[in-house]
């Protein structure tokens, strides 16, 4: 009777190691699932903030290149401006500068007319 009980306990106490054994074995593999579960985790999180990064990368690249082309916009608008008053006062000048030679032309040729009817007079 004594034997077995002694058996019956062994196979108890058997038993009761095999079970907890799976537990702990069970416990341990939740335990890795979790922790692979944050590292893919962190890995998509850290893809998608690159990700969103270059996104927002190649968006402000292109609102910085939107800008420099109209800054560089005005300022050939302003060049072009200041070449066509540069041009216009440089046709103004030269028209006067032609009137101003007419009259002097105008203004000598009255002189010779004058003197040669005085010359006429004389004579």
């Amino acid at each position: 009777d004594r034997k077995t009980d002694r058996k019956t306990d062994r196979q108890k106490d058997r038993q009761t190691e095999r079970q907890t054994d799976r537990k702990t074995e069970r416990q341990k593999d939740r335990q890795t699932d979790r922790q692979k579960d944050r590292k893919t985790d962190r890995k998509t999180d850290r893809k998608t903030d690159r990700k969103t990064d270059r996104k927002t990368d190649r968006k402000t690249d292109r609102k910085t290149d939107r800008q420099k082309d109209r800054k560089t916009d005005r300022k050939t608008d302003r060049q072009t401006e200041r070449q066509k008053e540069r041009q216009k006062d440089r046709q103004k000048d030269r028209q006067k500068d032609r009137q101003k030679d007419r009259q002097k032309d105008r203004q000598k040729d009255r002189q010779t007319e004058r003197q040669k009817d005085r010359k006429t007079e004389r004579k």
